[in-house]
């Protein structure tokens, strides 16, 4: 057991725990093999790891604690996850829902052994939070299709890499744990659209930005005792939040970045970064930047490789 309990009600209050792991030991070497793991292009390692050194570092220095999970386990253990290449992007493995945590479900077999791996260490370390059994039954559930909005909402994409049976089968937990509505999307099932948090996220406690297609896709509305459809921005402002819609973008850099407070956000060195401060609600945000280039290249950005496991409520 850690010496903290896990503590999530939204994506934008201070971030006091996070979990990473390192990258794997292995380079792609060429862009054949990258088309074959679904990766952008070829990785060098070497730079990979700086590149997760600078992200870790910036969390760090803005006063958040960080596990890197791949340190905890058995060196039989790291025998094989050094050489899993998607270990990295631990978003997906789980989610703090509140006080609980949700294991989740690999929808590629390539990811499982991680999954396993992880969900041993969260049992170990909080065994009254985390659910282990509920990812039991299901069929695929990854967290970067979550985005908790506050202690009342939670929006999540299904289609590709998550299942709405999934959602279905834990949709009671979410709603015993506190929160009172599921806003379910479908979004388009395209290597760009894949989790929701390659399209739309929480950049302030009263702002979404969101790539301008979503607003004419419905939203499921699902509530203890009943489901009707919204329109995107209808449900996202019911819940307080203003949609900054977008039209020109870079899926990963511009879109996956982590709050790391009400007043902070950590972004890429490739982010579009006076996009985000052309909004009103932005203008006075503090920017951290990282270099994550090359973790980039695998697929995913800062949120994919960041999992919080505890978030201070704000005042």
């Amino acid at each position: 057991m850690l010496s903290f309990k896990p503590s999530c009600w939204s994506e934008h209050e201070e971030l006091e725990v996070v979990l990473l792991c390192s990258p794997s030991c292995l380079d792609i070497p060429d862009l054949k093999t990258a088309e074959y793991v679904q990766w952008n292009g070829p990785v060098n390692q070497s730079r990979a790891h700086e590149n997760f050194a600078e992200l870790k570092d910036a969390l760090e220095e803005a006063g958040t604690k960080v596990i890197d999970y791949s340190e905890e386990l058995t060196e039989k253990e790291n025998e094989l996850s050094k050489q899993l290449i998607n270990r990295f992007f631990v978003r997906d493995l789980a989610c703090v829902f509140g006080d609980i945590i949700i294991p989740g479900e690999a929808s590629a077999s390539m990811r499982r052994p991680e999954y396993v791996q992880s969900h041993l260490l969260f049992k170990k370390w909080f065994p009254e939070q985390f659910l282990i059994n509920e990812n039991n039954d299901l069929k695929a559930l990854e967290f970067g299709d979550v985005l908790v909005l506050n202690r009342d909402a939670v929006f999540i994409n299904v289609g590709m890499r998550t299942s709405v049976s999934s959602v279905e089968k834990i949709k009671d937990r979410l709603f015993h744990s506190g929160f009172s509505e599921i806003g379910i999307i479908d979004l388009p099932h395209r290597s760009d659209t894949f989790h929701i948090d390659m399209n739309c996220n929480v950049a302030n406690k009263d702002l979404v930005i969101s790539k301008s297609f979503l607003r004419y896709f419905p939203v499921n509305v699902l509530t203890e005792k009943d489901s009707r459809y919204e329109m995107p921005e209808q449900f996202l402002n019911r819940h307080g939040f203003e949609v900054y819609w977008i039209k020109e973008y870079k899926s990963i850099p511009d879109l996956n970045f982590l709050n790391i407070n009400p007043e902070t956000l950590l972004i890429s060195k490739q982010a579009h970064k006076q996009m985000i401060k052309n909004h009103p609600k932005l203008k006075n945000k503090k920017i951290i930047e990282v270099e994550v280039t090359e973790l980039e290249k695998s697929g995913g950005g800062i949120r994919c490789m960041t999992l919080p496991l505890r978030r201070k409520p704000v005042n």
